[in-house]
Order: C-alpha cells, then structure tokens, then sequence
C-alpha cells in the first residue's frame, strides 16, 4: 500500500489531499535562511572591513549571508517546479503563471520599498549609500535595480530583481525539458554559464551580463531539477548523503581560502554549492533524513517561514537604523556592541516581519484575486461593524 507521503512524492496525490499544498519542511528552510541574512545584517552592522572577517572567530560564519539567497534561489526554482513535474513539465498557462507570481511578490515588495525609502530619507541610509533619489523610486519599484545603478534603500533588495527576472526564464526551462529532456536543459544553462564566467573578465560585452548574476540562472535550474527527480523510483537515493558529500568539499575550501576570495568568487562558490542545496530539497522532499524533516516542521519554524519574505524585505533597514541610532551611541564597539545589536534587532525585525506579513503578504496567500481579497476584507470589516455596534441586526432586534 502507498503512504500519503509516497503519494506527494510521486505526484499521485489526489488534487485535495492537503498534503499537496505543502512539501513538508520548505517552510523552515525558508525561516532559517531570513533568519542568517537577518543575523549577517547585524554582523555587518557592527564589524566594518567586510568582505575582510573584522569580528571574533566565533561568528565568521556570520560573514557569509549570501549564501541564504543561494538557498533561497535553488528553492525558488524547486518550488515552482513541483506542480509542473507532476504534469509532464507542462507550465499550466502563462497567464495564470505571471498573475500568481506578481501576486505573490508585489503586494509585499511596494510597501517594504516605501518604508525603506522613508527610513533611508527621515533616520539614516544604507550604508556605503546616499539618500535614495527619483532614480531610486523607479528603478526599484520596476525591479530593475540589478540593471540600472542607484543609491539603494535596502541592503537586501538586490536578489528580489533577480528573482523576478528568473520567472521570466521559468517557462523557457520547462520548454526545454519537454523539447530535450532535464540533461539538456542543465547542460545548456551550464554552458552559457560557465562561458559568461569565463570571458567576463576580458570581454567588456559579456562583463555587463554580470549584473544580472547569471550563476543564479544555473542554481534555479537545479531548483527545477531536483522537484523533478525527488518523487517515484528516485525516492531512495540517498540525497541526503548526497548532499552532505557536495557540500563538504566546498565549504572546506572557503574555510581554508578565507572570507576575501570566497566573496571574490562568488560566482563560482554559488555553483559549485547549488548541487549540495539541490540534494537537500530532494532529500527532505522525500522525508529524509526524518529527524532533520520533523525539525524545520516544528511549529517555531513553520510560523517563521510564514513570514519569511516579509522579514527578508523589511530588516535591512531597521537593523541599520537601530545599530546607528541606538546601539553604536550608546555601547562598547566590537563584541558587546554585536550582541547587543542581536538582543535589540533580531526581536524587532521578527515582531515588524510579523505584522507586516499578517497586513502585506497572507491575506494575498490566502485569497489569489482582487474579487476575492475585497470580498475577504469586507467581510471582515462587517464583522467588525457588528462587534462595535453591539453584534448583528437581528440580536439588536431582540
């Protein structure tokens, strides 16, 4: 007999079992890599030198929050990637595809920008950077910040345009998947890769495409990937160990390179990193390692990972505004001035991201249409009506 698990995994899930709405243990994933950008933010904040490791050996790991968006991108491309490998690789309509993408990155996006821009024009802005100017408002706002340079308002927003321009690549992915099969279509975003890569550095022409970071293309490529091959008779690899084996090597060679080149070959690190995070999705899609699964799914994470976008794209800002504003005055530089910059930040980032979250991103969750969200907010607004004036007509009748 075949469990609901096996059923998710192979795609034979009937379309209401609620197992098919959630891939169990994605949503702590995506709460613990918010979570290390938020922590890098507040290294940042408090040692100066970066991509130079100015703070204590305890907290070098801290440097690397990059690597939070190389998680966040082989998961992106993982989870739009799920349905449509259950359905032979068909996309399921563009329209359909495009709507529910902007749906979902929209809503949240405008308003963190907006509160970004008045922190950055009212307390204090991003460091390295002057005050946001118009350039600001219309490159950001058209997510177009990778392309056209401008004083940003937030430190975190760069990897939002890349994802956007990722989407519009999705569907050419999944056409080259059924055209010439998944091998094909790793081999051809590797190859255009690698060869940006490669002649950058003496090709002017080429070296303007690094603006769009093109490893990512590759790293949401093995995102797509690794959905396809973590159901039917590919459950029993051992992607965990897999992983593990892709991992070790790589992260050996930036502990024994240092911080300084790791960050100035990025570029390559990223890919040689994305395989390692592929198999992990792989893995936990397929419940396995079952401790690791039953931890992103506890309830702490899960709740974080409801929220996760939103405490990606509202920290940025208040972290810097409160290190500059509170905790650099006021504290010892160094290691007290870092923790204290955890203790003060780290909870008001969760508490903003939490209510942001609650007014910006789940009510845009939880009802995909205009019809829908206004119908839902009037309802709601009735509701509240009848408690303030006593309950609905027909009690105030009696």
């Amino acid at each position: 007999m075949t469990s609901a698990a096996d059923r998710l995994a192979t795609g034979t899930a009937p379309p209401t079992a609620p197992a098919q709405r959630r891939l169990v243990g994605l949503d702590g994933i995506r709460g613990l890599a918010a979570l290390f950008v938020v922590l890098h933010h507040c290294w940042l904040s408090t040692f100066p030198g970066f991509p130079r490791d100015t703070g204590p050996g305890w907290a070098s790991w801290l440097l690397y929050g990059h690597f939070a968006v190389v998680v966040f991108i082989v998961l992106s491309g993982f989870s739009l990637a799920v349905a449509p490998a259950r359905r032979n690789w068909e996309l399921g309509g563009l329209g359909r595809f495009a709507h529910r993408r902007l749906w979902r990155i929209l809503p949240p996006y405008w308003p963190a920008l907006a509160m970004s821009l008045v922190i950055a024009w009212t307390l204090v802005p991003q460091p390295g950077e002057g005050p946001p100017t118009a350039k600001s408002v219309l490159f950001y706002g058209l997510l177009v910040q990778d392309v056209f340079g401008s004083p940003s308002p937030n430190g975190a927003f760069w990897s939002i345009a890349i994802e956007a321009q990722l989407y519009l690549v999705f569907p050419l992915l999944l056409l080259l998947v059924r055209r010439a099969g998944v091998a094909v279509m790793l081999g051809a975003v590797g190859l255009v890769v690698a060869a940006v890569g490669l002649l950058a550095p003496a090709v002017p022409a080429v070296d303007l495409l690094m603006r769009f970071t093109p490893q990512f293309a590759m790293l949401f490529a093995i995102g797509a990937v690794a959905a396809g091959v973590a159901g039917g008779r590919w459950l029993r690899v051992p992607w965990g160990w897999l992983s593990l084996l892709a991992a070790v090597p790589v992260l050996t060679l930036i502990v024994l390179r240092g911080s300084v080149w790791t960050v100035q070959n990025f570029y390559w690190v990223d890919l040689a990193l994305g395989p390692a995070v592929g198999c992990l999705l792989a893995a936990i899609a397929a419940g396995r390692p079952g401790w690791l699964v039953r931890l992103l799914d506890t309830r702490p994470l899960r709740s974080l990972g409801s929220y996760s976008y939103s405490l990606y794209l509202t920290h940025a800002p208040l972290v810097v505004a409160l290190h500059a504003l509170v905790i650099a005055p006021n504290t010892t530089p160094g290691v007290p001035a870092f923790l204290a910059t955890l203790a003060l930040c780290v909870p008001v980032a969760l508490l903003v991201a939490r209510g942001f979250s609650a007014v910006f991103e789940l009510p845009f969750q939880r009802h995909r249409t205009w019809p829908e969200l206004r119908a839902a907010i009037l309802a709601r607004w009735a509701r509240i009506s009848g408690r303030s004036s006593g309950g609905s007509p027909e009690r105030r009748k009696i």
